[in-house]
């Protein structure tokens, strides 16, 4: 079988090269770059099974580069990671399709299987309401006061603006931030608002 072809942007050069080496000793054919642009002219010169890009570099942003793969009808998941992680950019990051939003430093395992769930979710994309229907199916425990916390997160709000939103204090917050996790199995807040785009809350 074919070596994937993952090609990753990132403006560091020890990220690169570590990444490189990394996805090179899985299995995978990588190619990188230091800038989007640099990316956006390799594109062309071949299939692309997934993009592993920063989301803070010189020139156009990682974000930047999802929409404009987009516009362009350039179908292939992007995972995102960045070393500056807070809930908008995540949340902007998944609502701009985003298949994962990872942040630095990750282990290495973290990385391979955001690539792999990728790469296995190409070929047959699940039916949107079958996403949604398992999505709410997992939201379905919550209490209203937690789904009122998880919509505040989604809308990128920081905990002090939802406690100050809701009458509650931001510690209460972080009680519900955690029960949001606990009931829904999820591992990291990325995941956590993929399942709510997904359920269209």
């Amino acid at each position: 079988m074919t070596a994937r072809r993952i090609l990753v942007i990132d403006d560091d050069d020890a990220m690169r090269d570590s990444l490189a080496f990394l996805l090179d000793i899985s299995g995978f054919w990588v190619a990188t770059h230091e800038t989007a642009a640099e990316f956006l002219n390799d594109i062309a010169s071949g299939p692309v099974d997934c993009v592993v890009s920063d989301i803070r570099m010189p020139g156009m942003s990682g974000l930047e580069l999802m929409r404009k793969l987009k516009a362009d009808r350039i179908d292939c998941p992007v995972v995102l990671i960045t070393g500056h992680g807070d809930v908008s950019l995540a949340v902007e990051a998944m609502k701009a399709g985003a298949v994962d939003f990872i942040e630095k430093p990750f282990e290495d395992e973290v990385l391979l299987r955001a690539i792999n769930a990728a790469l296995e979710a190409r070929p047959m994309k699940p039916a949107d309401d079958a996403a949604k229907l398992e999505a709410e199916a997992r939201l379905a425990d919550l209490t209203s006061r937690e789904r009122d916390v998880l919509r505040g997160l989604l809308a990128g709000k920081i905990n002090k603006v939802i406690a100050h939103d809701l009458g509650i204090s931001p510690r209460t917050v972080e009680v519900y931030r955690a029960n949001l996790m606990a009931k829904t199995s999820v591992r990291s807040m990325s995941e956590l608002m993929r399942i709510a785009i997904a359920a269209g809350l």
